[in-house]
């Protein structure tokens, strides 16, 4: 989400007669779209901030900006944490950047606008070579889990209009995108109770039915759904919809019954594996990924071992694993937090090294086999090295060249990694994604 406001921020300025440079040295603005969900993006935000208010010292001309959940989460503090920095502004005002830029002194936009910029996500100018777009569907989010700050930063659910969704997708296909990421907090909670549910489906898979049939788009994505309302007719979905990738981002956050409850997540982890059955019974080929918190106040070595058994049952091929960290406005941050680093941390590469056993395990799978691959650009492995991504989210690095870039190869693996396939081009598919 982040990623889609950085590009809404570069083309809200773009607009307005800025131009991008690559040379942080010449910048006259440089600006820090921040993160709140992690105690160490803060902390990385607030040193950068520091490095660049050693510029005003010979440029007082010279301005810096954080926008995002951070500027939210703190909003007036952050001057009194850096008086170099010239402007906040928090998410759900991230619109009035270009004309907050023309004004002076330090200017402050955090809470909710007079009116709402929904519509706004479709300005956007596209790179050199981009084959692939985030596309928001959604802001917000109103579920209130305790370790969240989100809800704080930005704001109840608001849903776009399916008319403009679909606008904007064909806009992106017209201009060479050929594959979309759909982007809400609790993206499959699209339309909520405000769109009804048609003939069995809800608003997100009536979305998804609609771009699945426009000319030009070849694959779709979605992150990040909530288990709660992962739904039948989703999964359905996933078996129906030729372009509908079969990758699922599942976060769990916990195997606890007992600490999914402290959490406020409304499910069990009996829920959590009738959904990954029923997504595997559908798509054989399915990866499904996940995140997990370890250390969560009153988190005992039982419901760790929970975790670990869940996680080992579901055998999800990927999962991102965070140490709990008490966030400001929470209501885990009224808790104790009782659980040592030394303990979060072991209890931390425990699930690391199973995720990287499970992870070496489902790529073995592709070895010998031919994959398609959207080849997105230059890999870091010398120049004729690309990169490009399975329709299961498998990166693989293989020999092409630059032209090749947006268009579907057909990939022979011929070795795999616990994060990486790497194989040799056998043909082109046909069309151009």
């Amino acid at each position: 989400m982040n990623e889609r406001d950085s590009e809404m921020i570069s083309s809200q300025l773009q607009y307005a007669g800025y131009e991008l440079t690559d040379n942080e040295k010449m910048a006259d603005v440089v600006i820090l779209n921040t993160c709140s969900v992690r105690e160490q993006a803060e902390i990385k935000a607030l040193g950068k901030a520091g490095y660049l208010a050693r510029r005003k010292r010979t440029n007082p001309n010279f301005k810096i900006g954080i926008l995002g959940c951070m500027a939210e989460n703190l909003g007036e503090k952050l001057f009194k944490l850096n008086g170099a920095i010239d402007f906040v502004i928090g998410p759900k005002r991230l619109h009035e950047l270009a004309s907050v830029l023309e004004g002076n002194g330090q200017s402050l936009c955090i809470g909710d606008p007079k009116e709402q910029h929904l519509s706004r996500d479709f300005d956007r100018k596209l790179g050199k070579n981009k084959c692939t777009a985030f596309l928001s569907i959604m802001h917000g989010c109103n579920m209130r889990c305790s370790y969240c700050v989100v809800p704080r930063t930005r704001g109840n659910e608001q849903y776009r209009p399916m008319e403009d969704i679909v606008g904007e997708a064909k806009f992106l296909a017209e201009n060479g995108i050929g594959e979309i990421t759909l982007l809400g907090q609790i993206v499959n909670n699209y339309g909520g109770r405000l769109m009804p549910t048609v003939d069995g489906k809800t608003p997100f898979v009536q979305l998804l039915e609609r771009l699945d049939v426009l000319p030009g788009i070849e694959r779709i994505r979605y992150m990040s759904p909530h288990p709660q309302n992962f739904s039948d007719d989703l999964i359905l979905a996933h078996k129906n919809l030729s372009k509908l990738c079969p990758s699922v981002h599942l976060p769990i956050q916990s195997g606890s019954n007992r600490i999914l409850a402290a959490m406020k997540r409304p499910y069990t982890s009996g829920r959590i594996l009738t959904i990954v059955e029923k997504l595997r019974k559908a798509v054989p080929n399915v990866g499904i990924s996940t995140d997990i918190i370890v250390g969560y106040p009153g988190e005992t070595e039982e419901d760790f071992e929970e975790t670990v058994s869940l996680f080992d049952t579901a055998k999800f091929n990927m999962a991102f694993i965070f140490k709990y960290s008490p966030r400001e406005g929470t209501r885990s941050a009224e808790l104790i937090d009782d659980v040592k680093e030394s303990e979060k941390e072991r209890r931390n590469q425990i699930l690391l090294q199973r995720v990287q056993e499970a992870s070496r395990h489902y790529h073995q799978r592709f070895l010998g086999k031919t994959v398609e691959v959207l080849v997105e650009g230059h890999a870091r492995r010398g120049a004729d090295t690309m990169f490009g991504w399975t329709p299961n989210h498998c990166k693989v690095l293989f020999k092409a060249s630059e032209n090749d870039i947006g268009k579907i190869l057909s990939i022979q693996i011929d070795s795999s990694t616990t994060s990486i396939l790497s194989g040799t081009v056998t043909e082109n598919a046909q069309g151009k994604v």
